[in-house]
């Protein structure tokens, strides 16, 4: 049994559970913005297992393809693949299990959704990490495409098909990725230089990158704020997603204004705590 924990331990460590606890939550959100839980809780709970194990299984296998690179860096090379304590065979296994289960699962639910969540794995493992992540810093728009997958599949899945709220929370969801990317490849410049990964700041330059931020930060806000007015949300809600909008474009205004690693990392954790919040207003 102590066996088992260490080896479900380990896996944990591969499935980058804050990250993948996100996109579920946006996926659960895109379903709540048009069903009531209440009377939908066996559908939700699909929703929210099919999602994790295509996240998962998503994530699972970026380490994998990655683990050359991950080794190269010091932010990642303590991860159970790169630092040896798993092999390469078991995780590639684990990652293609899970994505199996993910998607199978999500097309027994519906068709619809589960091709949703199926291109969200192949934008982000075949186009994304495969074939551009080491050829060009602009292979963030597909990782952003795939992250913007979960809560598109969540709407489409209330809906019964692809509306354009939908399509404006999947938006919104890609332009806050390059938050996350764009902050972590100016926070560890040499470990990205290290393991030859093309980068904003090493292809253009740190001011760029900040203005890239803080534009998707500001269309980010918009986008979101559409899709709410497009949900209904009501105004005691979306009164507080404004002030929680002004927040995070305050924020990117002052990173250009007063450029500092300090409130970049502070824009990139209230861009997810934003998100989050966004999340949770919708679901309520």
């Amino acid at each position: 049994m102590k066996i088992i924990i260490e080896r479900i331990s380990l896996y944990w460590k591969l499935i980058k559970s804050l990250q993948t606890g996100l996109l579920i939550a946006t996926g659960l959100a895109g379903f709540m913005s048009f069903k009531c839980p209440v009377f939908n809780i066996p559908l939700l709970t699909g929703v929210a297992v099919s999602l994790f194990l295509s996240i998962s299984g998503s994530t699972v296998l970026n380490m994998w393809y990655d683990r050359d690179i991950d080794a190269k860096m010091k932010r990642t090379c303590y991860r159970p693949l790169a630092s040896g304590i798993v092999s390469s065979r078991e995780v590639l296994n684990l990652g293609v299990i899970l994505s199996i289960l993910g998607v199978g699962f999500a097309l027994l639910i519906n068709p619809l959704y589960g091709l949703i969540v199926f291109l969200g794995i192949f934008f982000d493992v075949l186009i994304y990490t495969i074939w551009l992540k080491r050829r060009t810093c602009w292979s963030i728009i597909w990782g952003g495409l795939a992250g913007g997958m979960p809560i598109l599949a969540g709407r489409t899945l209330a809906v019964g098909h692809i509306d354009w709220v939908g399509l404006l929370l999947a938006i919104g969801i890609l332009f806050w990725i390059p938050t996350h990317i764009m902050t972590f490849s100016m926070r560890y410049y040499d470990d990205y230089q290290a393991a030859g990964i093309p980068t904003f700041p090493s292809r253009y330059s740190f001011s760029f990158t900040r203005l890239m931020i803080a534009i998707s930060s500001v269309l980010t806000a918009v986008t979101i704020g559409l899709a709410a007015i497009g949900i209904g949300m009501t105004i005691g809600y979306l009164r507080l997603l404004i002030v929680l909008s002004f927040g995070l474009i305050f924020l990117a205004m002052m990173s250009l204004i007063r450029p500092s690693q300090k409130l970049n990392f502070g824009l990139f954790k209230y861009a997810s705590l934003y998100m989050l919040s966004a999340m949770v207003l919708m679901m309520v």
